[in-house]
């Protein structure tokens, strides 16, 4: 069993991380931090997870969110898809194992991945909007999001929505809140069967060792850790009992990555716009000292007198 998170304490406590430990800030730089914080992570076994949806009543809960209430779809998924309101829902998938006939039910909990090389932050026009922390946590500040939206276009897996609300963008946080003051996330805490593990990076790869470990004696060959390296890892990672086939779990990708149009836009595009604006400022600056200001004689001022009296 890993060890369960902690209760909170009741005691004021000073927050553990903030704006100086900034990484990334969208559309604008930060100075390198003075410290490096410990890089945590979620990991989510699939094999373990009952579905039950603790995990997404607790994200509501915590967030104080409310969902309309919706009608049957045929489905276990509800609501069908992340929306601003439900930042982690449900997947399930009904599965027949090629090899064994056997018909599988394969859940998986879905949100925001928290990338090491975050696309959202990538795509994102508005300077401070979206930050990440050296700890990994990408998190999104609403007081400066425009909700144009690119974020959901730079994300590989589909992520943020838009609210019709307030029109700003909204995606899991791995509850920020709570781990400034020691916590983890709220989703963590609620799962029953220790799907959901919280803590550094190295434990919880050192524990998906484990169950991947326990998975294969028990049948499960393929077993492995999602952890994808296109961009540059995440701070959620799955067990899956299938890690060959990651699309099986409700599209999850097999190797996403950046769209080459963000880093295009966002690389050599940003660049040779910069270089072309500084070119026709000196350009400018040139012919001002070669050729001097320009300034109307008399003759034009003449010329131009005659002409409106001609017009009137």
């Amino acid at each position: 069993m890993f060890p369960p998170l902690p209760n909170p304490s009741v005691q004021p406590s000073a927050s553990k991380f903030g704006e100086q430990d900034l990484v990334r800030r969208s559309a604008s730089t930060v100075p390198q931090p003075a410290r490096q914080l410990t890089p945590m992570a979620k990991l989510i076994d699939v094999s373990k997870c009952i579905g039950c949806k603790a995990c997404q009543s607790a994200c509501l809960e915590w967030n104080d969110l409310r969902e309309d209430v919706g009608i049957n779809h045929g489905s276990y998924d509800n609501p069908l898809d992340l929306t601003p309101n439900s930042l982690t829902v449900m997947r399930f998938t009904e599965w027949v194992n090629p090899e064994t006939k056997n018909l599988e039910w394969l859940i998986r909990k879905d949100g925001c991945m928290h990338c090491a090389d975050p696309g959202c932050l990538k795509a994102c026009p508005a300077p401070g909007a979206i930050v990440q922390y050296s700890n990994g946590i990408v998190d999104f500040v609403h007081d400066h999001c425009i909700g144009c939206g690119y974020c959901v276009t730079g994300c590989p897996f589909n992520i943020p929505r838009i609210s019709k609300a307030d029109n700003k963008a909204y995606k899991c946080t791995l509850c920020s809140d709570r781990m400034a003051v020691g916590q983890g996330p709220a989703c963590a805490k609620a799962c029953p069967t220790q799907a959901i593990v919280f803590g550094t990076k190295d434990d919880m790869k050192k524990w998906a060792d484990d169950r991947i470990k326990d998975l294969k004696s028990r049948g499960f060959k393929n077993a492995g850790l999602y952890d994808p390296p296109g961009v540059g890892g995440t701070h959620v990672m799955y067990v899956l009992h299938h890690a060959d086939q990651p699309k099986i779990y409700a599209g999850l990708p097999e190797n996403p990555r950046i769209s080459p149009v963000v880093q295009l836009w966002k690389g050599l595009t940003k660049y040779a716009g910069l270089t072309a604006i500084a070119a026709f400022a000196a350009i400018g600056v040139l012919h001002h000292v070669v050729m001097g200001p320009n300034r109307v004689t008399e003759d034009d001022e003449q010329n131009a007198k005659r002409l409106a009296e001609d017009r009137s």
